[in-house]
């Protein structure tokens, strides 16, 4: 499923390169005083994180500047797909859970896809800030981190957007459904 190079084409780069700009650019409010240019350039600087990026897109997640950190000097991507990105979802929360599961188990599960893709599930605190650039998941839901407290007695949180509030839920770690995944987050 994942490329293993964590590399892509010279044509693929140009590409993808097009359609992120032209999503940063459709939403700068998602990123105000944000320069394209400075955030191609880190790019161009990182073909690995370039692949990740391609990884979400590939899998539905539409990624977006959403952020920058001063003190590491990171561009913040986030999928801002308007739902939990199609190509993650019917996923269990975490290789334990998918273990535990007897039959109908589910393809993949949350946590090591994301690390497959080079990204990380967004926190509780991270899918809130999401949710202040727009309305996602409003007819979905996605797993996010998990307190290892709760982990820990076989539960796992996720997150949606419903009646204009953002719902936090939990679950058996080992569920799964069509309607959930994964939103990914990713710094360069």
């Amino acid at each position: 499923m994942i490329n293993e190079k964590r590399e892509l084409l010279p044509e693929q780069s140009e590409k993808l390169l097009k359609e992120l700009k032209a999503r940063f650019e459709k939403n700068m409010h998602r990123h105000n005083d944000t320069e394209w240019a400075k955030v191609q350039a880190k790019l161009e600087a990182n073909i690995e994180k370039l692949w990740a990026l391609s990884e979400m897109e590939r899998t539905g997640g539409e990624p977006d500047v959403v952020g920058y950190d001063k003190k590491t000097d990171e561009y913040i991507f986030c999928d801002c797909s308007a739902e939990s990105p199609k190509g993650r979802r019917s996923a269990c929360y975490d290789r334990e859970a998918l273990e535990s599961r007897k039959e109908h188990k589910p393809e993949y599960n949350a946590i090591d896809m994301a690390a497959e893709m080079g990204t990380e599930l967004l926190t509780e605190e991270q899918y809130r800030e999401l949710q202040k650039l727009g309305n996602f998941d409003m007819k979905t839901s996605s797993w996010v981190k998990t307190p290892a407290s709760i982990r820990k007695l076989g539960g796992a949180i996720f997150c949606d957007r419903r009646y204009d509030t953002v719902f936090v839920y939990h679950n058996g770690a080992e569920s799964y459904y069509s309607s959930r995944g994964f939103r990914s987050s990713l710094r360069v």
